[in-house]
């Protein structure tokens, strides 16, 4: 058995900046697969690239580079790489794209059609026999299946949802949903699941299959729920349906688009390229390069597979699929809008790394990495699964070494992933080994950011990320989410705590090497900004700044939390075993008590101590005794005072020299490393809105924080803004009534100054829309903003209407 790992970062990455490989062959659309594969008589596909590199006399001796000339190349089949074509350490393969223009490889086609009206601004169109599609680009972006209800950006679930969509009624109005989709959250909103509908029957009710896409089965949401892909429902501009029986494609374009002119494109296959290989014959040293990879197929009714006893189901693919792989990488790259995941690392692999790439918008997960369940001793695969110390292999460790282990995820932006499946992450790890996420963006999720499924089988490394927007469609998670399942975990904590008690190295047996979150930012408006549910165990979290949700260490063994700081929440103790070995020391908090569930005062005090509740406007410090109270015999030099920071409005929540907090033993760490790093990511990569702020009065304004109550006063763009308060306020800017913000500072040479605010001004309204409130602003704002629509500001200027356009 094989069982050697070696580091995260491969030896040949410095290869990538070689300027000129040894042997080159050119491909372009316009190429011919007979031609010689120079520059001058490039070839035409990606398959015929392959095939002359497998061919190479250089191949394995010298680098190869296969350029690839700006266009499109439609993908028939995926692009499948073997062990034979292999790379070599010092000589890697490398397809890389033209630096002047952009290379697309497109699982789909595009739709060549005669368009015709058919009725209230529908258009049809006769599409070839054989024709399939799940999903319809127009000038390359994503449009809905018909729905109900209608698609709608600024519903928090589903983009658009009712409970009526399944009610006798409506299904009655359907002549024949066969072919058709339910989509539901979970009951207990921890994901989502899907039927494709088979027909009804004379009572309205749908007659489906599906529903196993959670592996927690206690049934779909009653509301939260819509239905697709039928007829009936196309009435509205953006939706499509295909009759494939007739062999009609339906769409309804949206006003001013010609589909005479505009590009419309089919999608055909899930996987664009493969690497096939096995841990006896890896493929290996092949790298893609500079590429955009896109148009693949939803695969959510192939979403079956329990992963342990996580909540999840998987899938095993995506557009770029890893499986018996060894220093292989995707860099940067550009995964738009895939159906499932962007990027799978399935099974055996070693050093595979996601470098430079941006992954938005895809069906699942960002990157999901999955081992073999055959790979770890005594598995269990549903939640309530149980078995008895008697029967377990009580072998530490894997039983084999066919999972990923050793890989990267580096300077990443992966935005809005989860568009269809809601079970899903902007990374997510399961069955694995030393995973490093490092330095990558990751917001606009319906779940955590990044998700550990088991503690098999550990040695993590989670650093340098910006992780927020997250848990936007599902409930109790966190922006860093886990479970630890493992061999030692049963659902009776009393019988684990027996279990341990015999055998004290237990929570290590899956969990094998000690899991580091470290040195990121983290935002969670709708859960806990780092969680470590169920069993999690053999924890070191330092150096974090939370900014909404604080952190939360449920059920596990061997966690250290040091030196991090939660602004605007606490640290949440949940039902803790005896003796479960956990520090809690050097930390800021913005409580001066914890949130303990299910548990009394921990037995754990004597590790818990020297932490900071922070308080404003504290002018000396005092014990923390609420802290004391909870932990038995700790928090002894716990304080509560204010913790200086240095320039909180900006995000910088270092303290000062002067803090009290140094006293301590809290030491500063960089404020200004957070997220990617690679410029042109950087240039287009959101940050979570800090605390004071507009966004985060939005947030509130909407009840999605932990404290729920709407903002008075924010910093905008340099600007502090505040509700008018009282008949002084009135009085004072000569209004007949307090509606309205009041802008009461203004810095010199800010954002705010140069949209042309002035001090005193009142914002009365936007778009012509009122507003009485900074929460009423805040969401009128943010929504524009959003949308890229011109803002004008209604104002009371000088006792007098003016008006002021802005650009967000």
């Amino acid at each position: 058995m094989k069982m050697k790992i070696t580091m995260a970062v491969p030896a040949w990455l410095a290869l990538w900046i070689t300027p000129l490989a040894a042997a080159d062959l050119w491909v372009s659309p316009e190429g011919d697969d007979e031609a010689a594969g120079t520059k001058a008589e490039p070839l035409r596909t990606l398959n015929a690239a392959r095939l002359a590199v497998r061919k190479h006399p250089r191949l394995g001796k010298e680098p190869v580079a296969v350029h690839l000339a700006g266009g499109v190349y439609y993908l028939p089949e995926a692009l499948v790489f073997t062990a034979g074509d292999s790379g070599a350490m010092d000589a890697p393969v490398v397809f890389k794209g033209a630096p002047d223009g952009q290379v697309v490889l497109s699982g789909g086609q595009p739709v060549e059609a005669e368009w015709k009206p058919y009725r209230e601004g529908i258009m049809q169109a006769k599409v070839p026999e054989g024709f399939v599609s799940d999903q319809l680009f127009l000038n390359g972006r994503r449009q809905p299946m018909a729905r109900f209800p209608d698609y709608d950006p600024e519903a928090q679930y589903f983009q658009g949802f009712s409970e009526k969509c399944t009610s006798p009624e409506k299904v009655k109005s359907w002549k024949d949903p066969s072919g058709g989709y339910l989509h539901a959250m979970h009951s207990n909103l921890w994901g989502d699941m899907h039927w494709r509908i088979t027909g009804k029957t004379d009572g309205g009710k749908l007659e489906m299959v599906g529903g196993w896409q959670n592996n927690r089965q206690m049934g779909g949401h009653r509301k939260f729920r819509f239905v697709e892909n039928i007829f009936e429902e196309l009435d509205a501009p953006g939706e499509w349906f295909l009759d494939s029986r007739a062999g009609t494609l339906y769409y309804h374009p949206p006003e001013g688009v010609d589909l005479g002119t505009a590009r419309v494109e089919a999608v055909r296959r899930p996987c664009l390229v493969e690497f096939r290989g096995s841990e006896d014959a890896p493929v290996r040293h092949i790298v893609l390069e500079g590429l955009t990879l896109t148009h693949t197929a939803r695969t959510f009714m192939d979403n079956k597979e329990p992963l342990l006893r996580s909540d999840w189901t998987t899938w095993r693919g995506g557009a770029v699929f890893f499986n018996g792989a060894e220093d292989c990488a995707l860099r940067d790259c550009f995964v738009d809008q895939a159906g499932s995941n962007a990027v799978f690392v399935n099974n055996y692999n070693r050093r595979i790394s996601i470098v430079g790439c941006h992954l938005a918008e895809a069906g699942a997960s960002g990157v999901s990495f999955v081992g073999d369940p055959d790979s770890v001793r005594s598995p269990l695969f549903e939640y309530g699964q149980t078995q008895t110390l008697g029967e377990m292999d009580k072998t530490p460790g894997p039983r084999t070494s066919n999972y990923p282990a050793g890989c990267l995820v580096e300077d990443c932006l992966i935005r809005r992933s989860g568009r269809i499946e809601k079970q899903t992450a902007g990374v997510n790890i399961a069955i694995s080994e030393g995973v490093t996420v490092r330095h990558c963006s990751i917001y606009d999720c319906p779940r955590a950011g990044i998700n550990i499924c088991d503690g098999c089988f550990g040695g993590h490394l989670i650093e340098f990320n910006d992780v927020f927007d997250t848990v936007k469609e599902t409930g109790d998670h966190g922006s860093f989410n886990s479970w630890g399942r493992d061999r030692f975990w049963h659902k009776n904590r009393g019988v684990t705590a027996q279990w341990v008690k015999q055998h004290p190295d237990m929570p290590a047996w899956d969990c094998r090497k000690t899991i580091v979150i470290r040195n990121s930012r983290w935002r969670c408006d709708h859960g806990w900004d780092i969680d470590l549910d169920d069993g999690s165990s053999n924890y070191r979290i330092c150096n974090n700044l939370c900014l909404a949700g604080g952190i939360k260490l449920r059920e596990g063994y061997n966690r250290v939390v040091e030196n991090n700081i939660m602004i605007n929440w606490t640290f949440c103790p949940h039902v803790w075993y005896p003796d479960c070995n956990t520090t809690f020391k050097h930390n800021i908090l913005s409580r001066d008590s914890y949130r303990p569930a299910g548990m009394g005062k921990t037995d754990q005090g004597a590790n818990m101590d020297y932490n900071l509740a922070h308080d404003p406007d504290a002018k000396e410090p005092r014990p923390a005794v609420k802290l004391q109270a909870f932990a038995k015999g700790g928090e002894q030099h716990s304080i509560v005072a204010d913790a200086m920071f240095v320039a909180p409005e900006r995000g910088d929540y270092r303290v000062r020299d002067s803090s009290p907090a140094l006293d301590l033993g809290f030491k500063n760490f960089p404020m200004d490393r957070f997220g990617v790093r690679k410029p042109e990511l950087k240039a287009i990569a959101r940050t979570p809105p800090l605390p004071g702020t507009l966004e985060a009065a939005h947030i509130a304004s909407r009840g999605w924080d932990r404290k729920g109550t709407p903002a008075e006063s924010a910093d905008w763009n340099g600007a502090s803004v505040r509700d008018l308060r009282d008949e002084n306020d009135m009085s004072a800017m000569g209004l007949g009534d307090t509606n309205g913000v009041l802008v009461a500072e203004l810095e010199s040479g800010s954002k705010a100054a140069a949209m042309g605010l002035r001090v005193n001004d009142v914002i009365r309204g936007v778009n012509g829309t009122g507003v009485k409130n900074l929460a009423e602003f805040s969401r009128r704002y943010t929504d524009l903003a959003g949308s890229g629509k011109p803002i004008t500001l209604d104002l009371w200027r000088n006792q007098e209407p003016a008006k002021l356009a802005v650009r967000p």
